[in-house]
């Protein structure tokens, strides 16, 4: 929400600026429908020096006028026949630039992270996530397996204006679960970089400052492309400028924002056998495999202990608020030969329960240093849609039941619930117009996460999908 107007956009690029307060459609920028088969999902634009920002469905960055709705600039971010990428998450405004990730880490695809011109759509920089020979990183590479590593940037990156720093997260090297054809047999100094990591990069030139790699050798499409929340907490005394990272793993990274040290991780959720714990360095112990050729019991599981959908941090209470999924896989790992732009998963894997008691989930209060546990709300199916706190000490999110609901940001309980008529699957948001506050939520279950939760809940297949915007308001007049 900018200046009264609700910017949102649909699966097919569409873009809609409603009145924030009461609806109705300002403008509607139609972007061409897709045709034939199309990674049809948007998670966002973004909203600077006059213009909406979104990544389409066919790889195009595009620049809408903010009061017209009229295209100002298309830019072609790669050839989408080639790489078989798209962009799902939303684009990141910062100073004249925009910046945007892509897709493609289950493919043959090299990732990276594009910066352009906000006023011109000129492509300012561009940094790869899979060094090439000559670069640094490009030994933790076998042969010339760099050149489809994956390493996509899907979601949407952080910035922090005092240190002029961009954070992005990094998704799974590819083949996903086979890793023979790309690693090297060494550790010391990561493998496969810079993939399941988060990198930090200079705002103005795109040029690498510091990384920190979460999982090395990543077997389990343990996606570390996820959200890169920003704040000041004391560590043992110290104030530090920390970034709290959640991957697929099932652990919460804290890391130094300034130089990307490692100052601990903890798990979200019960069941981790991937791995029995983690060193005091960030070290994973006794980490499980899957084998070629056979059958490996691993949670998470490649939906994992977090999904893309995202956390909610408030100053207020000093608490993150994380959902959490207790869901496994039986995977196989196998050798697979890479062709551009297409699949390249290196195995297969299907869903299941853990073995502590039936599939589930879990939305949870955590301290972000030490990962201690205030709350959990439990909930029998999956939690997918991202998590909204407000200074109200409110925690919103949605269940693919259809119900929107507020939980006690202090205690967790539950405080209030509303019946959407389609499953929760997006982002809400909170907003103020002439002192009155207003929660906006999108409803409508789906994606490929959605889809496959039908193969540990039959009764899944009935969940709504839908497609609406609800808005919710407090009494005029009221705090």
């Amino acid at each position: 929400m900018v200046d009264g107007v609700l910017f949102i956009v649909t699966p097919r690029s569409q873009v809609f600026a409603l009145d924030a307060a009461d609806g109705h459609e300002l403008w509607h920028y139609k972007y061409p429908p897709p045709r034939g088969f199309a990674n049809t999902q948007n998670r966002g634009v973004a909203v600077g020096a006059g213009k909406v920002f979104i990544g389409t469905y066919d790889d195009y960055m595009v620049a809408i006028d903010q009061k017209t709705g009229h295209e100002m600039w298309k830019v072609a971010v790669d050839d989408q026949r080639q790489c078989g990428c798209a962009i799902t998450g939303a684009p990141l405004f910062v100073k004249d630039k925009v910046i945007v990730g892509s897709t493609g880490g289950d493919g043959a695809f090299r990732g990276y992270i594009t910066a352009f011109d906000a006023k011109t759509g000129r492509l300012a920089w561009r940094f790869y996530t899979v060094p090439k020979p000559g670069e640094a990183g490009n030994d933790t590479w076998k042969g010339d397996s760099w050149r489809f590593g994956g390493g996509a940037t899907w979601m949407t990156g952080s910035f922090d204006p005092a240190l002029n720093l961009v954070y992005w997260g990094t998704g799974n090297a590819a083949s996903d679960l086979y890793a023979g054809a790309r690693y090297t047999g060494k550790d010391e100094g990561g493998v496969n970089l810079y993939t399941a990591s988060v990198v930090a990069l200079d705002a103005d030139t795109g040029k690498l400052k510091w990384h920190y790699q979460e999982i090395p050798k990543d077997v389990w499409d343990y996606d570390s492309a996820y959200e890169c929340v920003l704040l000041d907490r004391p560590v043992r005394g110290v104030m530090r400028k920390l970034l709290v990272h959640i991957n697929k793993s099932g652990y919460a990274f804290v890391l130094d924002r300034t130089d990307g040290k490692f100052i601990g991780a903890w798990p979200i959720v019960d069941n981790h056998t991937w791995t029995t714990g983690v060193t005091e360095d960030g070290k994973f112990l006794n980490r499980l495999e899957p084998v070629e050729g056979k059958t490996t019991f691993i949670c998470p599981g490649p939906d994992g202990g977090k999904s893309w959908n995202q956390t909610a941090y408030s100053p207020k209470t000093g608490l993150i608020y994380s959902p959490g999924l207790e869901l496994c896989s039986e995977s196989q790992a196998r050798e697979q030969e890479p062709s551009e732009g297409r699949g390249f998963i290196g195995g297969s894997w299907s869903h299941g329960p853990p073995k502590d008691g039936p599939a589930r989930s879990h939305l949870d209060a955590f301290d972000p240093v030490t990962g201690k546990k205030a709350w959990s709300y439990p909930y029998k199916y999956v939690l997918l849609a991202s998590i909204l706190a407000t200074a109200g000490d409110l925690v919103f999110t949605g269940d693919p039941e259809g119900h929107f609901f507020a939980l006690d940001a202090k205690t967790g309980k539950k405080l209030w619930s509303f019946q959407t008529g389609a499953g929760h699957r997006g982002s809400s948001i909170t907003y103020s117009i002439n002192g009155r506050q207003y929660i906006a939520t999108p409803t409508g279950w789906g994606s490929i996460a959605g889809r496959a939760m039908s193969s540990v809940w039959p009764e899944a297949e009935n969940f709504k999908v839908g497609s609406t915007l609800v808005v919710f308001a407090l009494p005029e007049g009221t705090k």
